[in-house]
């Protein structure tokens, strides 16, 4: 038994095609939770423009208004995904949190059973945005990618290995794997040579970790200090206020930024990574281009934030995670040219929603052609890093041996990314 999938998320269509969409989570918390729906809302490739939530750290009641990208959008598959990660009624959430505090813990708490991964081979002729193709089915199809390893030969035939997680846990049935080959062989047409898809084996392990970086590379591309970077016409510098006495039990965030893909997750994933209970938020529509939110948040052990160095290096890491979320790198490998994309993962291990769907977008928008890419993990300054890989081909229109060539790729997949 448990709470009905319509008690616990209700999602409220709008009356014009220019309103928001209401959704309402309504249920059990659990450390991590906001994150973990603002990630799945994330995969989805929805717009938050506002969202209210507040729990007592057993109950939470959450409210976003979202905003799709397409106008056919399957929101019974986003309510079915967002019920999935609601505990039921009958769990004993005080054993979670005594002390009350929504989107924190890093989720080790809750006994979750990771998705199967499979392994999708795909051998197609070579053409322009094709891999940026396949990752936009992927997406139709709810799947996510773990790792990758794209390969073309000689013959201008490319070579794809695919891990991939489903969303709708169904890959295990024999209807939805041939109803995914089907749906790859009829939107590549021509160019799909072979398709097969099946349970993943040792080799994914093989694939987790990337070959290694160069150590001058690895060093520009992870060493960072947040005071060294002037902000980009596109960026401000974030401002977060902390004030400990407006509320007598919780401390008080209050933070700009500019309005960007991802910020709302963003903010959740710090506050689940640092440990620190969320009593109440919310996140105001854009105003100008600029977002406003407002936490109470108490330290793990219930109390208020109040020693000034913890305050400090909390302020410093949000502004980090708001403002420079990704790292991005053009190198030289050996004689080819390669486009470094980095994010942090998650403490639960998970990495970032929709990185290799945004890349390969913007290198189709600018005519790009990928040859090889690999998705893997990278451990540098304390830290897990998720590093996508991408060898790019040289051209007429973009001399990747210039500087100005560079510059505007890394420009434009900085811009989709953040959603600019």
């Amino acid at each position: 038994m448990g709470i009905p999938n319509d008690d616990v998320v209700l999602i409220q269509l709008p009356n014009k095609p220019s309103e928001p969409t209401v959704v309402t989570v309504n249920c059990p918390d659990k450390p991590g939770l906001g994150c973990d729906l603002c990630r799945t809302i994330f995969e989805f490739g929805l717009s938050i423009t506002r969202a209210d939530f507040s729990t007592d750290g057993r109950w939470c009641y959450i409210v976003f208004w979202l905003v799709p990208n397409v106008s056919n959008f399957d929101w019974e598959s986003l309510k079915n995904r967002l019920f999935s990660l609601c505990p039921s009624c009958l769990i004993p959430f005080y054993y979670f949190n005594q002390h009350g505090g929504y989107g924190n813990g890093n989720g080790n708490g809750n006994s979750t059973r990771s998705s199967p991964v499979y392994l999708l081979k795909l051998c197609c002729l070579d053409r322009k945005g094709l891999l940026h193709d396949v990752t936009k089915i992927f997406s139709e199809l709810e799947f996510t990618i773990q790792r990758v390893k794209v390969m073309t030969t000689p013959d201008g035939r490319v070579v794809d290995l695919f891990f991939i997680t489903d969303g709708m846990e169904l890959l295990h049935t024999k209807k939805r794997r041939d109803d995914t080959t089907e749906h790859l062989n009829a939107a590549l047409g021509k160019y799909c040579i072979n398709c097969e898809l099946q349970l993943a084996g040792p080799e994914y392990e093989s694939l987790k970790v990337l070959p290694s970086l160069p150590p001058t590379v690895a060093e520009e591309l992870f060493t960072y200090e947040l005071a060294d970077k002037e902000p980009s016409s596109k960026e401000m510098k974030a401002t977060v206020t902390v004030d400990n006495q407006l509320s007598p039990a919780h401390t008080l965030l209050q933070i700009k930024c500019v309005d960007q893909k991802g910020l709302f997750y963003d903010i959740l994933r710090t506050s689940k990574d640092c440990d620190f209970q969320i009593a109440y938020g919310r996140f105001s529509s854009s105003e100008k281009g600029y977002r406003n939110m407002d936490l109470f948040i108490r330290q793990a052990d219930g109390k208020k934030i109040a020693d000034p160095k913890h305050q400090a290096a909390l302020c410093s890491r949000l502004k980090e995670e708001m403002l420079h979320p990704f790292r991005l790198l053009i190198v030289n490998r050996g004689p080819d040219t390669e486009l470094l994309v980095a994010n942090p993962v998650e403490l639960s291990g998970k990495g970032r929603p929709r990185v290799f769907y945004d890349v390969t977008l913007a290198l189709k928008q600018l005519g790009i052609c990928i040859f090889g890419a690999e998705i893997g993990r990278h451990s540098s300054l304390d830290r897990q890093w998720e590093v996508y890989r991408f060898l790019l081909d040289d051209s007429h229109e973009f001399p990747l041996a210039s500087s100005r060539a560079r510059s505007k790729i890394v420009d434009r997949v900085r811009s989709i990314l953040m959603g600019w």
